[in-house]
């Protein structure tokens, strides 16, 4: 059976979803508000699970990929929860020192999508880290919502240093040649926004990314450089990424 896309839901239905996704909304709030937008045969349960991800079926690039070298690297933390483990790739082969790049995830930790972002950039020949904020709480459990509820826990004081340690750990890859990059989702595109008041990131990080807009957008003289300008979500391809300059 062909899977359904966005095009064949009332987009009432994906602002709901939306919702539910980020935590706005619980589970069982959904499944009251989708009721109304139920089809013959197509329960409330069953529109959830439709839009769920499906991340086997989205994997673009397999972990054992022969063109990539991919491994979970731990790194300190001091200013954030201690130790922190991230999933961190690179070309398989390649010549002289690569640019790197910080892929922060969404409010779920690193599930099986984000690491096949990351894996998605090495192939661009690129180094890509994408740290498991959820790590300190034994890190992504496996299943969206379980994730989704550890995240509401952490300490956002801790999990912002975190992401900042992450960029030491890039700086100093003797693989990489000093130029990092970042991209977020959601959550993670915060994240990146957050560098605008970190002294490290203002001269490391050459990109912003995918981000929910702000409910007050801030004027800045801050210019952004986009490196992901095609899209990254588990149901749709990704474009060419754009070497910073």
């Amino acid at each position: 059976m062909t899977r359904k896309t966005a095009k064949d839901f009332d987009p009432e239905v994906l602002k709901l979803f939306d919702k539910y996704v980020h935590g706005e909304l619980s589970r069982r709030g959904f499944l009251a508000s989708a009721a109304k937008f139920t089809l013959l045969g197509l329960t409330a349960e069953g529109l959830l699970e439709a839009l769920s991800p499906r991340f086997a079926e989205a994997q673009q690039i397999g972990k054992d990929d022969p063109r990539i070298s991919a491994k979970y690297v731990e790194y300190p933390s001091p200013s954030g929860y201690g130790t922190i483990r991230g999933y961190l790739v690179q070309p398989a082969q390649f010549t002289g020192k690569l640019p790197t790049v910080l892929v922060v995830h969404e409010n779920r930790g690193l599930n099986p999508h984000i690491e096949d972002i990351a894996r998605r950039i090495a192939l661009d020949n690129f180094i890509a880290f994408a740290p498991d904020a959820l790590f300190p709480l034994g890190g992504y459990p496996g299943d969206e919502d379980k994730a989704r509820e550890l995240f509401k826990t952490l300490d956002q004081t801790k999990t912002r240093a975190d992401f900042i340690a992450a960029t030491e750990v890039l700086k100093n890859l003797p693989e990489g040649n000093g130029k990092i990059g970042a991209v977020g989702f959601c959550y993670g595109g915060g994240i990146v926004n957050f560098r605008r008041n970190v002294p490290i990131w203002r001269q490391a990080c050459l990109s912003t990314a995918v981000s929910r807009a702000p409910k007050r957008p801030r004027k800045s003289k801050r210019r952004c450089y986009c490196i992901m300008p095609g899209k990254m979500n588990a149901s749709m391809p990704v474009g060419p990424l754009t070497r910073p300059r």
